[in-house]
Formats: structure tokens, C-alpha cells, sequence
């Protein structure tokens, strides 16, 4: 993996880790591709909109952010601790990300993360019995995804 490819990672999750949204941003390239389990398909501004909004409620949450980077194959493995803000439970969530490049910046920004564990420390029982079927995860999906339309149409610069 490129040297300066290590460091747009390393400071994307040093961002993060200071609540620098903006920092963030600057790592991605305008035509960035985002995915995870909760935000399927961001493109452009919307993942910026995604970051702002989860660091900026990651504040009121005690979002806590720790990282480990893998040189050889450019793969980031962060966990993040919060409060989740729709239930008051605590979340220790574990992702795996991976990233593409393109005139120095980051591309495409994927993360994994085990779903049903996450919904169980989430949501509690209700995740534990509904976490894996699709009904739950496409209701999850649509509430963030409302969540984001409205935060963007909070925000200005991130309206097209």
C-alpha cells in the first residue's frame, strides 16, 4: 500500500477520533462511494452529511473511536463505543473497512460489520429476536436513512 494512502487513512480515523468531521471530509474524494450495513449506498455529499451527522451526535452519545491499520492490504479495523441514542444502550460495535483511491483521496469507503450483534446491543431482546431478518434491517436502514434527509436538509452545503 502507497505511504500517502496510509496517512489519508490514519488521518481519516484521527478525524474521527477528535470529533473532526471536516477533517474527514477532506480525505474523501467528491465522488466518493460510501456502504456499510445501515447506509447501503452514499454517494458524494451524502457521506459527508453521514459523517457530520454521526460525529455530531456521537458527541451527546460518548462516541469513543480506536483504529488499527493494516499496511499490506490497506483494510482499517475501528471500533466505536456510543450510547445508541434511540434506546440508551450501550454499543461496542466492530467494523472492517475497506478503501479504494483515486487522485489521492479516498474513493470508496467500505465498512462491515456483524449486524445482529449490533442490533442486540442496540436494540436488546428486540434485536436479538429480529436482528437477522429483513424486515428489521430494512427498517433500521429507513430510519437512519430519514434521519440523514433530514440532517441534510439542515445543512445547506450539502444540499446539490
Amino acid at each position: 500500500m502507497q505511504e500517502n494512502h496510509i496517512q489519508l487513512i490514519q488521518n481519516f480515523y484521527t478525524g474521527f477520533q477528535q470529533g473532526d468531521f471536516a477533517r474527514m471530509q477532506k480525505c474523501y474524494h467528491p465522488d466518493i462511494e460510501f456502504s456499510d450495513n445501515v447506509f447501503p449506498f452514499l454517494k458524494g455529499k451524502q457521506a459527508s452529511a453521514m459523517w457530520h451527522m454521526l460525529v455530531t451526535g456521537g458527541k451527546d452519545a460518548g462516541l469513543r473511536i480506536s483504529f488499527s491499520l493494516d499496511e499490506k492490504t490497506g483494510t482499517c479495523t475501528w471500533e466505536a463505543f456510543y450510547r445508541f441514542s434511540m434506546t440508551g444502550r450501550d454499543v461496542h460495535n466492530v467494523i472492517r473497512a475497506t478503501f479504494e483511491f483515486q487522485d489521492g483521496l479516498i474513493i470508496r469507503h467500505t465498512d462491515r460489520f456483524d449486524f445482529w450483534k449490533w442490533a442486540r446491543m442496540a436494540f436488546g431482546s428486540t434485536g436479538f429476536f429480529l436482528g437477522l431478518t429483513p424486515f428489521f434491517k430494512k427498517k433500521v436502514r429507513g430510519t437512519m436513512a430519514q434521519r440523514l434527509k433530514k440532517f441534510i436538509s439542515a445543512h445547506a452545503e450539502y444540499q446539490s
